[in-house]
């Protein structure tokens, strides 16, 4: 359990970072690049992926390019959304997000479709409609419409990253290169955005980065050392994360930054935990209430 714990903790960490970035003057797109640095250190020296078996990655070249886009391209776009929108709601539809490969599981890869999933599904997006929901404080955070498709940014991109793991896994590839590789694209594609652009670098964006980067791998590293610890019962690290996050992301973003959450927002938190529920613990919830 502990570390499941310190996943779900390193993970709201990362949000927390992001979101007090512009205070510490800590430039985002800076400290995403650095991070990738720091990821790809700590992945070799801690998953120690087979580079010898680099050809095996060649058929799924295209899957690599699209995370190599995608990863830090979403990571911008969720600090920018922890920034405007609050850690709450950020947090949730990142979380959310979860759904989409759930959807294409029986869309894409022809998995059956359950009431449990079926239901869940409709919560979920039930859930992200209550977290869109324009509330007090829309106006003065920027906008519910910048906000809004910020928030559409986190859920989709986190969630089409997703389903292209799944592919690559599906390919047979090995987790650890897969990882590093678009790593590497990711670090090369933001390094080569700043360069472009003329950034000028800092010691708070690079020092933001190496903190990013730290927790955002240990968050990947224990979440895999909790899948390996509960291998007989995955369910438990997948709604135990999820909801973790959700949870204490809410916590932090009301208690630490006084993020104001209107009742319609709270009921979408609320949804959003259910739908996870609904996922993955479906069985005991329908004999609970004789379904």
């Amino acid at each position: 359990m502990i570390y499941l714990i310190i996943s779900i903790l390193c993970s709201v960490a990362v949000s927390v970072l992001l979101k007090i970035a512009r205070s510490k003057k800590i430039d985002i797109e800076q400290a995403v690049a650095v991070n990738y640095l720091m990821a790809i250190a700590l992945c070799v020296y801690f998953l120690r992926p087979d580079l010898a078996a680099w050809k095996s990655y060649l058929p799924t070249w295209w899957l690599f390019a699209a995370l190599g886009v995608l990863l830090p391209a979403v990571f911008v776009v969720m600090g920018r959304a922890v920034e405007r929108a609050g850690i709450v709601k950020s947090d949730a539809a990142q979380r959310l997000s979860l759904f989409l490969p759930i959807a294409a599981s029986f869309a894409i890869f022809g998995e059956k479709l359950t009431q449990g999933r079926l239901i869940g599904i409709a919560l979920a997006f039930c859930a992200l409609f209550c977290l869109l929901w324009k509330g007090e404080g829309g106006k003065k955070s920027g906008g519910f419409a910048g906000n809004a498709a910020l928030l559409l940014g986190v859920w989709a991109g986190y969630g089409v990253i997703d389903i292209l793991f799944k592919q690559v896994a599906a390919a047979g590839t090995a987790f650890s290169g897969n990882l590093l590789v678009a790593f590497c694209l990711a670090a090369l594609l933001m390094f080569g955005y700043l360069f472009y652009k003329g950034s000028k670098w800092n010691a708070a964006g690079i020092i933001g980065g190496l903190t990013l980067g730290s927790l955002n791998f240990a968050n990947i590293l224990f979440y895999i050392r909790a899948h390996q610890a509960y291998s007989s019962n995955p369910t438990l690290v997948f709604a135990g994360m999820n909801i973790g996050v959700i949870v204490l992301g809410t916590l932090v973003g009301a208690l630490a930054f006084k993020e104001k959450i209107s009742t319609i927002n709270a009921a979408g938190i609320v949804l959003a935990v259910c739908a996870i529920a609904c996922l993955f613990y479906w069985p005991q919830l329908a004999r609970l209430v004789n379904i």
